[in-house]
């Protein structure tokens, strides 16, 4: 690499990259805090599993319904405007939150902080589109995914130290003000892209050209299990772990964390380690979502040995190659990347969100009223059996969706006729 090629680099990572990095790490925060913090919210406010699932699902169901607009708006005005913009609503959800004394109180912050983390990840995939060359997407977005991550992780142990000299409030009421902060850096900092990669048609031929993606068989056919195993991680990693682990494998506070951590650390690896392999193994002509497919058939062989709980004190193991193998379900954003031209980039990206933030939803809330149906316990906690019994729900519908990645069929994009849209 010579030193001018070397520079450019160099400056694209700390103008574009790196920006959008703060946002993303916030948004992970938000997205698994409720995991640590789920008793005392629960204590505070009063409520059973179904509630605590659907306040912590407030945050999907508002990002999921964003994601269509946001990605109109990231082909027409560009990451920099939206992601900055959005970052402010986070901001005030967060304070919301923090001062919420209520169930709908709460709800109304979560879904508030959802829409303003909306575009995190796929402003930066719409601008790595942009700024990065093709073959190296797989890895920079792995890249990303895995900076995006370390807010998981602290959203573990560091978060439950906090928790020590604060509470929750207080601790949102922090993040309130790192959400202006990230806002400010990517509106200052990021620069826009080439003119020539932004959509130009009219809102209505825009909006239509969501409807393509849908029909795309290429679409069709990475998206599912995609969607579906994200949103399986994300309903665990994000809330239903902790309670799993305190009322199956009889966890402390701090042992839940320590574990919660340790998968938090295995999706960072994860993200990093599979993202690299899928360009070597693609280059040696191994389809990427080949590999993610078979690492993500890995993962429900995981979960499975989990629910069935034959293996006595291996938890810790389980869930950090759940953690580790789930996260290649993220390379089909690279995939559709490079088979959707730059102009339509932004829409491709949120169509896969989309799909996959609403899975998530359902998925989070429907474990609680799933957990929730089954008789607490008399020492606290919800019924082992019923977490159980929606671990497997979830391990038959990944399996259908990954069965399907392998026997669909997606014929090959005309990115002539789709820069056209």
């Amino acid at each position: 690499m010579d030193a001018t090629l070397e520079r450019r680099s160099v400056t694209i990572v700390a103008t574009v990259f790196l920006p959008f990095a703060a946002g993303y790490f916030l948004s992970h925060v938000f997205r698994t805090v409720n995991a640590v913090i789920a008793e005392d919210l629960a204590a505070s406010i009063g409520v059973g599993a179904g509630s605590l699932g659907l306040l912590t699902a407030a945050f999907l169901m508002t990002f999921a319904a964003a994601q269509i607009p946001v990605g109109i708006l990231l082909d027409r005005y560009g990451p920099r405007r939206v992601a900055g913009g959005l970052l402010l609503f986070a901001a005030a959800g967060c304070v919301v939150f923090a001062t919420g004394r209520g169930l709908v109180e709460l709800a109304a912050g979560r879904a508030l902080i959802g829409l303003g983390v909306s575009a995190c990840l796929m402003a930066a995939v719409k601008a790595h589109a942009e700024w990065f060359p093709p073959d190296r997407l797989p890895f920079v977005n792995g890249a990303y995914l895995a900076a995006g991550s370390l807010g998981a992780i602290f959203a573990t142990t560091p978060v439950a130290a906090l928790l020590t000299v604060t509470d929750w409030r207080g601790l949102f009421l922090g993040l309130a003000v790192l959400s202006v902060a990230a806002s400010a850096i990517v509106l200052a900092i990021v620069p826009d892209g080439p003119g020539g990669l932004r959509a130009t048609g009219s809102l209505r031929e825009q909006i239509g050209g969501v409807g393509v993606v849908f029909r795309d068989p290429l679409f069709r056919r990475v998206a599912p299990a995609s969607a579906v195993v994200q949103a399986g991680l994300l309903a665990y990693a994000g809330l239903w772990a902790g309670p799993y682990l305190r009322d199956v494998d009889g966890l402390d506070r701090a042992e839940t964390a320590v574990l919660l951590q340790n998968l938090a650390i295995a999706m960072v690896a994860g993200y990093l380690v599979n993202g690299w392999a899928a360009g070597r193994l693609a280059r040696a002509g191994i389809p990427t979502m080949a590999f993610a497919g078979a690492a993500m058939a890995v993962a429900v062989a995981a979960q499975a040995l989990i629910a069935a709980d034959v293996w006595s004190g291996g938890a810790i193991v389980l869930w950090t190659v759940v953690g580790f193998t789930a996260a290649t379900s993220a390379l089909a954003y690279a995939v559709l990347a490079q088979g959707f031209p730059p102009s339509m980039a932004g829409r491709a990206s949120t169509s896969l969100n989309l799909l996959m933030f609403a899975t998530a939803f359902l998925l989070q809330s429907g474990i609680g009223l799933v957990v929730g149906a089954f008789p607490a316990p008399d020492g606290g906690g919800f019924s082992p059996h019923g977490h159980r019994v929606a671990l497997a729900g979830l391990i038959v519908l990944e399996s259908a969706a990954i069965l399907w990645l392998f026997l669909a069929r997606g014929r090959p994009v005309d990115r002539d006729a789709l820069s056209r849209t």
